[in-house]
């Protein structure tokens, strides 16, 4: 039930918008590396030339995520804002509390609120119509939207009208060149997305002459948080996959407790021999008997399936902690309580058929001659049953090993730079402004060694471009060069590793300003040995390789890292400012110190700060999720098989106290006995050990395929998994083998 109240999330993503069906995303297509790659930032006027052009598309918005400080009286909030086209309100079904949705983002100075915003700028008092303040622009609130619920792909807090953005620039961009922004498009009904892809596809390339050769392509809505995968071009795959796994696993959870179920229940046979024999001399049909035994499994499985709803009630909020996110059960929705009984009727029928075909089987004749015996076959049926839990459990339990190691191994890599003690704060207007001031007290207050702004994060990277030239380059390379930007003493601040040549410098070296910092990866795309004053050339500008720094992380920890310049651009708008604390200090009193410079200079904006290594830990958060419930579902298959084992083992001991008995007056010891009880079960699990292992390993082969920097399936995590299992089961069947070990045999061999 956790299992499917997660994969319900998942699936359920932006199906609550009534246009879903005819949404689509604008995606681009194009060559690079010498691969076919897609991304989702479009050029800004594709929006308005799609829905003047094309008659299959109903309507199109474009949209952008910032961040912008809010306030509200003595209230400054930093909040989440989407820019978007007011056809945004009509194409998504985000329902508006108060305002109307046709004209609450027509004015440029309309703001659109969520209620959870509301709340923290206004409290209780009205929102409508009240003023929040924005780069010292006043919006009227002309909107309240419901807070958007968990399932949704767009997160913000409030949203604002795109031409507040050709309001702060003076004019709307149109450059086909500037991939910046996100372009939604509703289409016509009955519209097929294949023929307006045909139809768009070379949009980019009429509208800027030939000069750029991506392809326009819709990406559907049902598809967005699901399949975000692109491989040539082609979607392969995203989400859907750990979806999948997690889908598979709840299954083989299910299955082995239904396994359980069958075993003891066939085991147990002979306890309802006599009753089915007596039933049937009495003239009871099988047909009957079947439908009993059915009816004894469903009530069963109905019992569990009442206290999984309490257990689940009751664990749910531990459950949502380790996995991220606010699950809910849906006790008030006729489609779960419709699902569950699905479910329950579903496992009654699965666990009880077999007992039930097979007790309703037996003949009255044979019974009271006690000549009944269980046949080979239900010995070989059980036998596989087992053998088929345990490849189930071992399979997990290898798989988790695998992830886990695969996450730390991740974890492992060398970042490329110091992240501990390092700050870093978004860059405003004040702060540009007074950022000398600024730099200079923070440096003299002792709680800050060196200070460097940044045109991104260390841990992101906002722009590339494939116009970046240098001697030698191959007129058909189109390789994606990262580009970067910083004022001065990057390398000190970050940590960072200087291989040849110095940082840059602003003030130290004016002419810095046309200088770059290259990474390792770009030295050899290059092909350099030593690229100390060569020139890198883009657009028409060229740059002058001062320096050469050790690979740092800013993509993805399981990706190899892309080649990167770093340029000395004054002009360019330095985002972020990253500061390096003093070592061995406290943060706990360096950062209210420093809270102090940053109001006396940023007296209009919070104070948010970062630290980069946290920001760093974010990139394995999805891995860390998976390995976790991985790590949760194989030891509570490992639980389920071992119950089923400990049961079957009891009722073994049980039915053979008889033979223990007259083995030990013929003079058995008790570790032979044991031996002998265990060893069957053994031999079984052995079986599923090596029935599991190649199973496992070619599943976490291909598996590790899709990371480029990837761990190995080693030889001894499947004799390690083994051995754990051998372990478990000798623990498991050992105790009732010991108990009728030592039972005393005058006990075990008096008469029923």
């Amino acid at each position: 039930m956790l299992i499917c109240l997660w994969i319900y999330n998942e699936v359920s993503y932006d199906k609550f918008h009534r246009n879903n069906a005819n949404l689509y995303q604008a995606w681009n297509r194009g060559i690079f590396d010498n691969k076919l790659q897609c991304w989702n930032s479009v050029p800004k006027p594709l929006a308005a030339a799609l829905k003047d052009e094309y008659a299959g598309v109903q309507n199109t918005c474009r949209t952008d995520t910032r961040w912008f400080v809010t306030v509200v009286g003595e209230k400054k909030f930093s909040s989440n804002a989407l820019v978007v086209d007011p056809a945004f309100l009509s194409m998504f079904s985000f329902p508006l509390i108060r305002g109307n949705a046709a004209t609450a983002l027509k004015d440029v100075f309309n703001i659109v609120i969520t209620e959870k915003m509301a709340a923290k700028m206004f409290g209780t008092a009205d929102p409508m119509d009240q003023i929040i303040t924005i780069n010292k622009d006043r919006f009227r609130v002309t909107g309240i939207l419901k807070d958007l619920p968990l399932n949704s792909t767009f997160k913000f807090e409030f949203l604002l009208p795109y031409n507040y953005y050709v309001y702060l620039s003076g004019s709307d961009d149109a450059s086909w060149s500037n991939n910046s922004i996100n372009v939604f498009v509703q289409l016509a009904p009955n519209t097929r997305a294949e023929t307006i892809n045909q139809q768009i596809k070379d949009v980019t390339k009429k509208h800027s002459g030939g000069k750029e050769q991506t392809e326009v392509f819709l990406h559907p809505m049902s598809k967005w948080h699901l399949y975000s995968k692109f491989e040539n071009g082609r979607i392969t795959g995203g989400r859907i996959e750990i979806v999948r796994l997690f889908g598979i696993i709840a299954g083989f959870i299910l299955l082995i407790a239904c396994i359980n179920f069958m075993n003891l229940s066939t085991a147990r046979s002979e306890k309802r021999a006599k009753e089915v024999g007596i039933r049937k001399a009495v003239g009871a049909q099988k047909q009957s008997l079947v439908f009993q035994f059915l009816l004894e499994s469903l009530l069963l499985v109905s019992i569990a399936g009442i206290l999984a709803v309490i257990a689940v009630f009751l664990v749910l909020p531990g459950f949502n902690v380790l996995i991220n996110q606010e699950l809910t059960l849906p006790i008030g929705s006729w489609i779960f309580w419709l699902t569950l009984l699905v479910f329950i009727l579903l496992t009654g029928l699965l666990a009880g058929s077999y007992p039930a075909f097979f007790l309703s089987s037996f003949h009255p004749a044979g019974i009271f001659r006690r000549t009944f015996k269980k046949g080979r076959g239900t010995i070989n049926h059980r036998k596989i049953l087992v053998v088929l839990q345990f490849c189930i459990a071992i399979t997990l339990i290898i798989s988790t090993v695998v992830v886990v190691r695969q996450l730390q191994y991740a974890r492992n890599r060398n970042a490329g730079y110091s992240g501990e003690q390092l700050m870093y704060h978004w860059s405003n207007t004040e702060l540009v402004n007074n950022f000398q001031a600024l730099k200079s007290e923070l440096l003299a207050s002792g709680n800050v060694i060196s200070v460097t702004r940044t045109v991104s994060q260390l841990t992101e990277q906002f722009s590339s471009s494939t116009s970046v030239s240098w001697r030698g380059k191959s007129p058909n390379d189109n390789t994606d060069i990262e580009r970067g930007a910083q004022d001065e003493g990057l390398v000190r601040t970050a940590g960072l590793k200087l291989i040849m040549g110095r940082d840059l410098d602003l003030t130290k070296f004016p002419t810095d300003s046309t200088a770059v910092l290259i990474n390792e990866s770009m030295m050899k795309v290059m092909g350099f040995k030593d690229p100390i004053g060569e020139v890198i050339r883009e657009f028409d500008t060229d740059y002058r390789v001062v320096g050469v720094i050790g690979d740092y992380i800013f993509g993805s920890p399981y990706e190899h890292t892309h080649p990167m310049i770093i340029m000395g651009a004054s002009k360019m708008f330095f985002s972020v400012i990253h500061m390096r604390l003093a070592a061995g200090g406290d943060v706990m009193k360096q950062v209210p110190a420093i809270e102090k410079i940053f109001a006396k200079y940023n007296p209009s904006y919070p104070f948010e700060y970062h630290f980069v290594d946290k920001d760093y830990e974010l990139k394995f958060l999805d891995m860390t999720i998976v390995a976790r419930l991985t790590t949760l579902f194989a030891v509570l298959t490992v639980l389920i098989s071992c119950m089923g084992l400990f049961g079957l083992a009891s009722y073994m001991a049980e039915e053979r106290i008889k033979e223990i008995g007259i083995r030990k007056v013929l003079g058995a010891s008790v570790p032979r006995i044991i031996s002998l009880l265990t060893r069957d079960f053994l031999i079984l699990v052995g079986i599923a050990i090596l029935v599991a292992a190649p199973i496992a390993w070619y599943a976490m082969h291909e598996w590790l395929q899709q990371y480029a920097y990837r761990t190995i399936v080693e030889w001894w995590v499947f004799v390690a998994t083994g051995l754990l299992v051998i372990l478990i089961s000798l623990l498991t069947t050992g105790y009732h083998a010991f108990r009728a070990a030592l039972m005393n045999p005058v006990k075990s061999l008096k008469a029923d």
